[in-house]
């Protein structure tokens, strides 16, 4: 599997999202996905899921430093305590001393830009989290954070697809060597029924969504963590890295429509 480098960690450029997957259920795709050689695992305080996810991982007997775990405070928790007492409790429900990586989920209306970062920067300092991010956050918040703040954020989790345009934010980040983090990559799976990458799986014996994840996994500094419940979509995810799309390929994925948007909450930020 190969890895991103950022602010001194690797980061697997295949990971399993586990939002909405929850109880048993959720310790079982963990554990599936662990044995199929997952290294990375995205969950969030707020999907509820993380005490079957650390069930998971002391099951699973991995070396701790051999997996990746992501987690992320929800924006109702910004202020520094409530970050504080956020980040105890994720650490608790996984078992773990330490995170690698901790996010803002989403910005708030009313959030302190500097008090968060300061918080989450002393969390790292600490050693409790070996690096911090964000989620869902627009260039102009970026802009703030990394250009004015000088926070070492290690990525930007957002939602991106073949049927959503991210150029912008991707270039800035890009820019600023932030990797994106795509969350939603199959477009919650309306990529299974798209013409134009069914004929392309096709061509190369593979499905709709293992095209369209595999052009998210060739572009420079862009991570993908589909969520998949199922032994058999977890291994069709990871057999998707064996696809080699050609110049073909990728000008008729450019040619898609790119304003399908799955996740906007209204407590979202403007997007450019």
């Amino acid at each position: 599997m190969e890895n991103l480098q950022t602010q001194g960690i690797a980061l697997p450029r295949l990971g399993l999202g586990t939002f909405r997957l929850l109880g048993d259920a959720c310790r079982a795709a963990v554990e599936s996905a662990i044995a199929l050689g997952y290294r990375h695992l995205d969950t969030a305080e707020m999907y509820g899921n993380e005490e079957p996810i650390g069930a998971a991982i002391a099951a699973s007997r991995i070396a701790r430093k051999d997996l990746h775990v992501t987690t992320k405070v929800w924006n109702e928790n910004l202020a520094p305590d409530a970050i504080r007492r956020a980040f105890d409790a994720s650490l608790k429900k996984l078992r773990l001393d330490q995170v690698d990586l901790y996010l803002v989920h989403w910005p708030s209306k009313n959030m302190n830009l500097p008090a968060m970062f300061e918080t989450l920067m002393k969390l790292k300092q600490e050693g409790r989290t070996r690096a911090i991010g964000v989620a869902n956050f627009n260039i102009a918040l970026l802009k703030t954070v990394v250009e004015e703040i000088k926070a070492p954020i290690a990525c930007n989790q957002v939602e991106y697809h073949a049927m959503l345009n991210q150029t912008k934010l991707r270039q800035y980040l890009s820019a600023k060597s932030i990797p994106l983090v795509a969350y939603c990559p199959l477009a919650q799976g309306r990529v299974a029924s798209d013409e134009t990458l069914t004929a392309i799986g096709r061509k190369h014996d593979a499905s709709a969504a293992q095209v369209a994840l595999k052009w998210l996994l060739d572009q420079d500094g862009v991570a993908a963590i589909p969520k998949a419940s199922r032994a058999e979509s977890q291994k069709a995810n990871l057999d998707a890295l064996q696809l080699r799309l050609d110049d073909d390929d990728r000008k008729a994925i450019a040619a898609l429509p790119k304003d399908k948007r799955c996740v906007n909450p209204a407590f979202g930020p403007a997007w450019d």
